[in-house]
């Protein structure tokens, strides 16, 4: 059996390889990262009216793109994002159209930092989104024929993640995200409420 003084040996062993051993990978302050993501975007109605007896939807599809963060201190930081959905308008009469969804954002961000290598996070932020349309959405509204292009307008977005530090460099990142879109055509427009998931990979140095 172990006496006492020996489980306080044991206890004193253990302590000193605590402090001897690599802090573990985290947020630190006035350290940078860079991450490439990709996930899903989930879409929502475009028009505030009908067109040609349908409403036409942004179609849930891809999302991509790069993160830019600077971490001011262990907890807060500011992140710069641009993204890129290949998406498609939905639910029209003469069949789907093409949409291109860029997005560029600021964001603050702010890290619950635990000692673990595992991060959990809340970021929200604004920026500016840009539509581009292949062809232009035509039906008739009222009786009447309508032309509708695209557009681009602000939006705002907050959501929830984890960054996992693999490494004391690379690191692995999950997030949801909700994004409001002021609208992305320019006629009997709509604002979107959309969401995004997504997962990425990050260096930080």
């Amino acid at each position: 059996m172990l006496r006492s003084e020996n489980l306080a040996g044991l206890a004193a062993l253990a302590a000193l390889a605590l402090n001897a051993a690599p802090a573990v990978a985290q947020v630190e302050a006035n350290t940078k990262e860079v991450h490439a993501y990709g996930g899903q975007l989930f879409g929502d109605d475009l028009t505030d009216t009908t067109i040609s007896s349908r409403t036409p939807k942004l179609d849930d599809d891809l999302t991509y793109g790069v993160r830019y963060g600077y971490n001011f201190t262990s907890n807060w930081g500011i992140e710069l994002s641009l993204g890129q959905s290949a998406s498609s308008v939905t639910e029209l009469s003469s069949g789907n159209v093409d949409l291109d969804l860029t997005t560029a954002d600021v964001d603050a961000v702010w890290h619950f930092n635990s000692g673990s290598r595992f991060v959990p996070y809340v970021v929200a932020g604004l920026g500016y989104a840009s539509a581009d349309l292949d062809a232009p959405i035509r039906g008739t509204v009222n009786g009447g024929a309508v032309s509708i292009e695209d557009d681009s307008g602000f939006t705002l977005n907050a959501g929830v993640g984890a960054k996992y530090f693999a490494t004391d460099r690379f690191l692995v990142r999950f997030e949801a995200r909700y994004r409001y879109l002021e609208g992305v055509v320019d006629n009997f427009d709509d604002s979107l409420n959309t969401f995004e998931t997504t997962l990425g990979v990050g260096w930080k140095f």
